[in-house]
């Protein structure tokens, strides 16, 4: 759901962005739509090719884009980062263009961007989808397991005192327990979750940015809070799992500009995915969000822990 970026100040946010972008340098919502200063460049050595990497304008997708960044350093890649350059209409065309070599994408939200109306929901649908409606200028390259969807989520006492592992063993207790999440939720999903698990609340309440807490003090039992939101282990918090898939995938997918993607970047970056996983990207947050570490520095961290630099 935040990452459906709204198109109200596009042309504010592409005028900003454009010039950002221009001039060589270049929260954890993807609802965001201003945009930010460049970054300065960081140079690799030239032996690979060159690639200018963006990102949106928050700290998950700077942290992935240092992360695909300093990769392609370590293989000779020449890497210009542009991070927070902004909202998703922005750096979309940036990356047809050919402005933009390389961004880190949420594949199930790219799919609506591209097509609204499409209703993949696994990761191989959604990526099959993406091929036949992507422009010819553009590509998508490996998903990574990686993922920073919508979930259900109690806490784990909850889960242990009621056997809850599934929205499908929630449908058993719901009408007993209020469900919290952003003000549209309950317009969004109430429906949804009826038709396809079952689910019936006691009562819905708008809990916004505060969910994980709120799911935390008891205030309500159940609630909307994103996989890679570090409060899912400050709070102590399990997502329940979606066997219906009535979230759509948001798997953590390099879009690319076709012809500016060499052999180097494709391999370099699928070596990249396969071995991001949710837990790992949520274990990088928390050192961000938390204990305030850079991303530049939590992205080496991962990648030598990981055999990738």
């Amino acid at each position: 759901m935040r990452r459906r970026f709204g198109t109200a100040a596009v042309l504010l946010t592409a005028a900003l962005a454009l010039t950002a972008c221009g001039g060589g340098g270049g929260g954890n919502p993807l609802d965001t739509t201003s945009a930010a200063p460049s970054g300065s460049a960081t140079g690799g050595g030239g032996g690979g090719g060159k690639a200018v990497i963006g990102s949106f304008d928050f700290d998950e997708s700077v942290l992935l884009g240092s992360i695909y960044a300093q990769a392609l350093e370590s293989k000779g890649v020449k890497v210009e980062e542009k991070p927070r350059i902004g909202s998703r209409e922005v750096v979309y065309d940036q990356v047809k263009s050919g402005g933009l070599t390389i961004v880190p994408e949420y594949n199930g939200n790219l799919l609506a961007f591209v097509d609204l109306q499409n209703k993949a929901s696994t990761t191989d649908d959604v990526n099959a989808a993406l091929k036949e409606k992507l422009p010819a200028e553009l590509e998508v390259l490996a998903s990574s397991p990686a993922e920073d969807k919508d979930t259900l989520s109690i806490t784990k006492d909850t889960q242990a005192k009621q056997s809850l592992n599934s929205m499908e063993d929630l449908a058993k207790v719901s009408k007993t327990m209020t469900v919290g999440g952003p003000p549209e939720f309950k317009k969004r999903w109430q429906a949804r979750f009826k038709e396809v698990y079952g689910l019936e609340f006691k009562e819905w309440k708008p809990t916004g940015p505060t969910t994980a807490d709120a799911i935390k003090d008891g205030s309500i039992q159940v609630g909307n809070v994103f996989s890679t939101d570090p409060k899912m282990t400050a709070n102590n918090l399990v997502p329940l799992q979606d066997p219906k898939n009535i979230f759509p995938a948001q798997n953590v997918t390099p879009l690319v500009n076709k012809a500016a993607a060499t052999d180097t970047i494709r391999t370099t970056l699928d070596a990249v995915s396969a071995k991001l996983t949710t837990q790992s990207l949520l274990d990088m947050m928390q050192k961000i969000s938390v204990n305030k570490d850079e991303p530049a520095t939590v992205a080496k961290e991962w990648l030598t822990s990981n055999g990738l630099a």
